[in-house]
């Protein structure tokens, strides 16, 4: 095992390099990404977080040339060990400065920084120091044990993709959904159940659209919440107007009752004003002004 570990190390880390130095060298997401990222931060510009994004990213990949090409030169890996190192010292940094933004490790991902960006680092860093070391070619390795090997590589893509979080989506999600849909949610404590927490409602409800739309109105958390129909609404109180016409009003949203992030990504969202003192409806003009479908005002 620990010689194939060694031979076949190079492949997986140009696998892995290659995979990011291509997303941060020429995706389009790229530009859009930088601004979210520790990077943006310490340069104090997206445009020049860019540049360097795509730089990495080209370094990434030449350096995934030479692990794949010339494996049993010490240059390659010891470049891998010197890129892993350096990443580790990006992700303390920013980790430090600015936890909530992103580490633009593969251009894609919009999470937090995270231990599974350090472990991916540490993968590198350790991985190109034992390429460097033992300067062992991966070909003869991979034609005389074909099956062991494609089974390591296997196994070694699936704990690089585990320790990649912009890929939740494509495995962790749907298995989180299944979960649901098979269990019920764990905070129910009931199995097969088709709701969810109210928790994960206000979760889901402040990271949409009708949310951002009416949170120049809301003054409170939440204070009530309610089922009907199919629905959960979740109320607020809020001032509504200019300083001069200001009222107060109470803010209702209504959402699916069963959709939580891990269940939809997108539900819909009724939004509507109550005058507090006349309980009557509040023409909402704003929101026809937010291009979102996503977004529909209640009937009073």
């Amino acid at each position: 095992m620990l010689s194939l570990t060694t031979c076949l190390a190079p492949l997986v880390l140009a696998g892995l390099l290659g995979w990011t130095g291509a997303v941060k060298a020429f995706s389009r997401g790229t530009a859009q990404q930088a601004p979210k990222t520790v990077l943006a931060r310490m340069l104090r510009s997206s445009e020049r977080a860019t540049v360097v994004l795509r730089a990495t990213g080209g370094a990434e990949l030449l350096i995934a040339a030479g692990l794949s090409a010339a494996p049993g030169s010490p240059l390659p890996g010891t470049a891998t060990a010197v890129l892993g190192a350096g990443f580790l010292g990006y992700l303390g940094y920013g980790r430090a400065v600015a936890p909530e933004s992103s580490c633009g490790c593969s251009a894609r991902e919009d999470a937090p920084i995270t231990w599974r960006a350090f472990a991916r680092a540490a993968v590198v860093l350790i991985g190109g120091a034992t390429v460097a070391v033992a300067q062992d070619p991966w070909w003869p390795t991979l034609s005389g044990r074909p099956a062991g090997a494609l089974a390591f590589l296997a196994g070694a893509a699936a704990v690089l993709v585990a320790l990649s979080a912009d890929l939740d989506r494509w495995w962790l999600l749907p298995l989180r959904r299944t979960r649901l849909r098979v269990f019920g949610h764990p905070l129910l404590g009931t199995a097969g159940g088709d709701r969810v927490p109210v928790a994960a409602s206000v979760e889901l409800l402040e990271h949409s659209l009708a949310w951002q739309a009416a949170a120049p109105v809301v003054r409170s958390a939440l204070l009530d919440h309610w089922e009907e129909n199919g629905w959960r609404i979740l109320q607020y109180s809020g001032v509504y107007g200019d300083r001069e016409n200001a009222r107060p009003v109470a803010v209702v949203f209504a959402l699916d009752a069963t959709a939580g992030r891990d269940t939809d990504d997108s539900p819909i969202v009724r939004v509507s004003y109550v005058d507090a003192d006349s309980g009557e409806a509040v023409a909402v003009e704003e929101l026809e002004a937010v291009p979102s479908r996503r977004i529909l005002p209640m009937a009073g």
